[in-house]
């Protein structure tokens, strides 16, 4: 009888002002990341702070995030989930307070640490919150409520953050948060209640005794702050061949698998990683985590392309990535009710193929003569397959799972997903800077006197500079600075297509896999549904 009633449990509002309630704050969270990211170069200024010294503000973020979220479902459990997320709320809040008024670089971090914490709570919440609330057979359309947050925060999030910061001031940027996170932690308290089955386990938990696994939780916190280090300044420090980064990244890999190995063992692990032993979820995993190098990968590669090659500036470059919002805006309800009427392994299939299709087609024309239509395009393109894998992965990772493990999958499900876009990010950065070099001496060993291309190249520039009236022993120092400008150029843009084909080809070749999945449990009509009918 338990189980039944678990089984029949229902929220006592209405599911979609739960979902809404709680994507609030999602928004907020990611939009706040990629607002922050825009700000950089104007809150270096004002603290008295190099470039180099205002990445701590993303990096310190990053850290902290990372480092909540795999242990984010026990603390849900330990101290009940609607308390933790509203605490979370909570302190994100009043941190983006407390950044907005930070007078110095070192107090900025410090806050942004305690945002980052706060942060990383949400997310795995959320996912749970959701995957509870909605029926099995709806639990697509509640994810794409979510999904829509996450997608669409960073594609407004840099012309929100350039409009902000040339307007007002960088301070805004954090002091936004202050009534949103009021309103969401009122919403919460009202909308948003644990289970039967979260509330029986957390009393099984506290009856028990159960301290926290803190060998789990600093092997895991060691571990992915050390892979931050090592993503963040490893291109920085040239990777392996800096004594910190080996180091690091030693570290690194040797404090998780001694996480994973003592995790096993753990009678109450912190994160259960068994859940890898499932299929589905496994596979859904590795899934998140190409979804999150292929997302914020193009996020950072496409704004920097129009804004270094192109010469857009911030604004223009936020516009141009705006449709990929707009499309994702749509294609999000689209999948959401596709994922309860078709096989979702199949939607996922499209998705890859869409993706890659996007990818090969971004390959393709990315060039320094393209117009904006044509940036834009792309990005738009490559965000309309992404809502056909995030649904159905999200869907098909909690197959087989006890709901008592909700919280589990939200939480390694986030974590993933960060995860994939920091190594994402970090990854294709180094490629770019490397290959353009590679492209770059390439070219230059063809632009020498004597080849018949590069004497015509540089004389035609020659005499059109002294046509226009430039002298003659300056126009020829010009032509070879012109000349060295296109072979930059030339040797960048190479670049980028080599590595945005090289996507292509890593999510064209996802495609088939979807299929080793097990398929949701197909739904019994209820009485009411069969007399319809």
């Amino acid at each position: 009888m338990l189980l039944t009633h678990d089984q029949e449990w229902r929220p006592k509002h209405n599911h979609w002002l739960v979902a809404l309630t709680v994507t609030l704050a999602t928004f907020m969270e990611v939009l706040d990341t990629s607002i922050a990211n825009v700000a950089l170069p104007h809150i270096a200024g004002n603290l008295g702070a190099s470039q180099d010294e205002s990445t701590w503000i993303l990096t310190s973020y990053l850290v902290s995030n990372a480092m909540i979220l795999p242990i984010s479902a026990w603390l849900a459990t330990r101290f009940g989930r609607k308390r933790f997320y509203m605490t979370s709320v909570a302190l994100f809040t009043v941190s983006s307070f407390l950044c907005g008024l930070a007078p110095s670089l070192g107090l900025l971090v410090f806050f942004r640490i305690l945002q980052g914490v706060g942060g990383g709570g949400l997310a795995p919440s959320e996912q749970a919150i959701l995957a509870d609330t909605f029926p099995a057979h709806q639990r697509g359309l509640g994810f794409a409520v979510y999904g829509m947050a996450v997608v669409i925060a960073p594609a407004i999030g840099p012309t929100v953050g350039g409009w902000i910061t040339d307007h007002y001031s960088w301070h805004w940027i954090f002091f936004i948060n202050v009534p949103i996170g009021i309103i969401s932690m009122l919403l919460t308290q009202r909308m948003v209640e644990d289970p039967p089955y979260l509330k029986r386990e957390q009393k099984r938990v506290r009856d028990a005794g159960l301290g926290i696994d803190y060998i789990g939780f600093a092997l895991v916190a060691l571990g992915i702050g050390a892979l931050q280090i090592v993503l963040d300044k490893g291109q920085e420090e040239d990777w392996f061949a800096s004594g910190m980064i080996a180091t690091a990244g030693l570290f690194a890999v040797v404090a998780l698998v001694m996480w994973v190995v003592w995790e096993r063992r753990h009678e109450h692990p912190v994160v259960n990683v068994r859940l890898f032993q499932r299929r589905n979820f496994a596979t859904a995993m590795i899934f998140t985590f190409v979804l999150g190098m292929v997302l914020n990968g193009t996020t950072v590669m496409l704004p920097l392309f129009l804004q270094t090659l192109l010469g857009y500036n911030a604004t223009m470059a936020g516009e141009a990535m705006a449709g990929g919002g707009f499309i994702m805006l749509l294609m999000m309800p689209i999948a959401g009710i596709l994922v309860a009427k078709v096989d979702p392994r199949k939607m996922m299939s499209v998705g890859f193929a869409m993706t890659a299709t996007a990818l090969y087609y971004m390959a393709v024309h990315l060039n320094p003569g393209m117009d904006f239509a044509t940036a834009a395009t792309m990005r738009t393109f490559q965000t309309a397959g992404l809502a056909f894998i995030f649904l159905p992965s999200n869907t098909l990772a909690y197959v087989g799972i006890a709901r008592e493990q909700n919280n589990q999958v939200s939480g390694m499900n986030a974590f993933v997903r960060n995860i994939g876009g920091s190594i994402g990010i970090a990854l294709l950065s180094t490629m770019l800077t490397r290959v353009s070099q590679q492209n770059q001496n390439t070219l230059l060993r063809h632009a020498v006197p004597g080849n018949p291309a590069f004497d015509n190249l540089l004389g035609g520039i020659r005499q059109a500079l002294v046509n226009a009236g430039v002298e003659t022993s300056v126009a020829g120092q010009q032509a070879y600075g012109r000349v060295m400008g296109m072979i930059q150029l030339q040797a960048t843009t190479l670049a980028y297509v080599k590595v945005v084909s090289l996507m292509a080809i890593i999510v064209a070749c996802l495609i088939p896999l979807p299929m080793i999945m097990r398929r949701p449990p197909k739904r019994k009509m209820s009485a009411e549904e069969m007399a319809a009918h």
